[in-house]
């Protein structure tokens, strides 16, 4: 059997060469994969991609923002109820200190954001649409879909949650007790 012949949900071939070569042994990932494309795999991050893993609604917003607003995604998945946000090699490095520079004096509007880099291993999603029933909350949202698939590194990931963080915030001028205030939402404001 080869994966060219099933119907998987946006992961390519090329798609899936890139995420297995991230492994020790690419061509036994995608041996796998074609006997068991319904299979979650574990990966290392570090060579290939490393990953961000964020809480699923501020993710979705820093996604949101990404394609929105910025340049787009690489590839994103959901594992656990969390958003993975695939990124160039490196970033799990460099993204929590620009994190913590942004955050300096600040109340801290970004949710802790996990990086997983060098020595680190994330769980990726199968390749078929329909996943396998241990793995019912491990989907792709923007699956890979080439050789060589544009990542975000970690300034790109760091405006994204800014962005996102600002997004969520809402200034409010009136204290409840006060029902027929007029309420100015001033968040978006520069």
């Amino acid at each position: 059997m080869s994966i060219d012949r099933f119907d998987i949900s946006g992961v390519t071939p090329d798609g899936a060469s890139w995420l297995a070569s991230a492994g020790t042994y690419p061509r036994s990932t995608l041996s796998l994969w074609e006997e068991r494309p319904e299979a979650p795999v574990v990966l290392p991050c570090g060579a290939v991609f490393d990953v961000v893993n964020a809480p699923a609604v501020f993710g979705r917003r820093m996604i949101d923002r990404l394609w929105d607003e910025g340049p787009g995604s690489g590839p994103v998945a959901v594992f656990r109820g969390r958003m993975l946000l695939f990124a160039a090699p490196g970033t799990a490095q460099r993204l929590p200190s620009l994190l913590r520079w942004e955050e300096f004096g600040r109340t801290g509007a970004i949710p802790p954001l996990l990086c997983h880099g060098n020595g680190d291993a994330v769980t990726v999603p199968p390749l078929l649409g329909i996943p396998a029933p241990t793995s019912a909350d491990c989907r792709w949202l923007v699956a890979p879909d080439t050789r060589h698939p544009w990542l975000p590194g970690p300034e790109i990931l760091l405006w994204a949650a800014v962005r996102a963080a600002r997004a969520a915030v809402r200034i409010s001028i009136s204290s409840s007790a006060d029902q027929d205030a007029k309420v100015y939402d001033v968040s978006r404001r520069r």
